[in-house]
């Protein structure tokens, strides 16, 4: 194989997020705070977008890719040590973003894209599986709208607009920096 497992992701490039975000004033209504955070999410999705994209051009099997991702999921949602409980707070709130990135990769690999309705039919469904408490249904809908965003369908943002806050709209930044990610998957650059 061309690529190396650490290729697409390292711990030591999460912990070097982690470490400028202990490092810097970290207010979530300031822009660059904002952007950290962001750059952090949006990072993690181009991972999985280059993983996705080996497994689609063969340079990957399933079993591989699945195991990559595997490894970003392993890395990425560990327990953060960070003392800060704010600043937990907000890299928690981009673990969760997260979470349906790797579901809607894994779900992609394994089965392909969702084949039964649009990336707004998902996540209305996946919204009302979460007003529900049914957080597994809700997961496993807005996964198949991640399929579609995998497989080149537009996330339209302003499907979040009418959902109270939760699990879902959290997702939803998942799905938009996996969107960017799938169209531009360029490094973001850590020091930027």
């Amino acid at each position: 194989m061309s690529n190396p497992p650490t290729e697409f992701y390292s711990e030591e490039r999460w912990q070097n997020w982690i470490d400028r975000i202990k490092d810097e004033d970290i207010d979530p209504e300031d822009e660059d705070s904002a952007r950290l955070l962001l750059n952090l999410q949006d990072d993690t999705a181009i991972a999985i977008a280059k993983i996705v994209a080996a497994y689609d051009d063969g340079e990957l099997d399933a079993e591989e890719t699945l195991a990559e991702i595997e490894d970003v999921r392993e890395i990425v949602l560990s327990e953060v040590g960070i003392d800060d409980e704010e600043k937990l707070i907000l890299v928690d709130g981009v673990q969760t973003s997260l979470v349906c990135v790797f579901f809607a990769a894994e779900e992609y690999v394994a089965n392909g894209p969702a084949e039964d309705g649009t990336v707004s039919d998902y996540l209305s469904a996946a919204a009302d599986a979460e007003a529900e408490e049914d957080l597994d249904a809700a997961l496993g809908y807005a996964a198949q709208a991640g399929t579609l965003i995998i497989d080149g369908e537009e996330l339209d943002m302003t499907v979040a607009e009418g959902l109270e806050y939760g699990l879902v709209t959290e997702w939803i930044n998942g799905l938009d920096s996996l969107q960017s990610a799938m169209s531009d998957p360029e490094v973001v650059e850590e020091d930027e």
